[in-house]
C-alpha cells in the first residue's frame, strides 16, 4: 500500500482543477435578448383620479433587449420634508439595470440614476443604491399592458408610445 501523504497532494489537486472547471463559467459577452413584446417605451396612462390624490407616482418604462429604463415622477400636494427635494409640487427619480421575466412576473433589479442614467451616489436628494421592483404582468393588447407592483394597490397602465427590436451589445 501506498503512503497516503503522497496520494493526499494527488487527490486535493485533482478536486481543484474539477471544481474550477464545473464552479465557474464565463460571462456571456452580449446583452441577453429580454421579451420580444416589452421592447419600447412605456407611458404609465394618466389615473382616473389623479386630481383627487394628495399624492401619486406615474412611470415611463424603456425595455431595451435585457435592460430597463425607468423614469418615476411623483406628484404631491402635501410637503413631505423639511429639504428642498420634496417641497416642490413633484419631483423626477431614475432607475436602470435588468429584469428578467418568468411566466407573469417581472423583475426588475438595478441602480438609482441620475437624470443622464450615470449611477446615482448616496446623498443628495432622493433614493440612491439598489433598486428592486417586481409586477405581476397582464399584456391587454399589443400596445397596452398593465404592470401590478407588490409593493402599491394602484397598477399601472402603460401604452407603448415607441417599439424597439433588440440589437444585444457587447458587455
Amino acid at each position: 500500500m501506498q503512503n497516503p501523504s503522497r496520494i493526499y497532494p494527488f487527490v486535493f489537486c485533482l478536486l481543484m482543477l474539477l471544481s474550477s472547471i464545473t464552479a465557474c463559467s464565463p460571462n456571456p459577452d452580449l446583452q441577453g435578448n429580454g421579451e420580444v413584446y416589452l421592447q419600447g417605451e412605456w407611458q404609465q396612462l394618466p389615473l382616473s383620479n389623479e386630481k383627487q390624490l394628495i399624492e401619486y407616482t406615474t412611470y415611463r418604462y424603456k425595455f431595451s433587449c435585457d435592460s430597463f429604463y425607468m423614469q418615476i415622477e411623483t406628484h404631491s400636494k402635501v410637503n413631505n420634508g423639511v429639504d428642498n427635494c420634496t417641497n416642490a409640487d413633484h419631483w423626477v427619480e431614475y432607475t436602470k439595470g435588468t429584469y428578467i421575466q418568468r411566466n407573469d412576473t417581472l423583475n426588475l433589479k438595478g441602480q438609482f440614476c441620475n437624470a443622464d442614467y450615470s449611477i446615482k451616489q448616496a446623498g443628495g436628494c432622493f433614493r440612491a443604491g439598489v433598486y428592486t421592483e417586481t409586477y405581476k404582468m397582464s399584456k391587454k393588447t399589443d400596445s397596452l399592458i398593465v404592470f401590478a407592483s407588490t409593493a402599491s394597490v394602484i397598477p399601472i397602465t402603460a401604452r407603448l408610445n415607441k417599439r424597439y427590436t433588440c440589437k444585444p451589445k457587447p458587455l
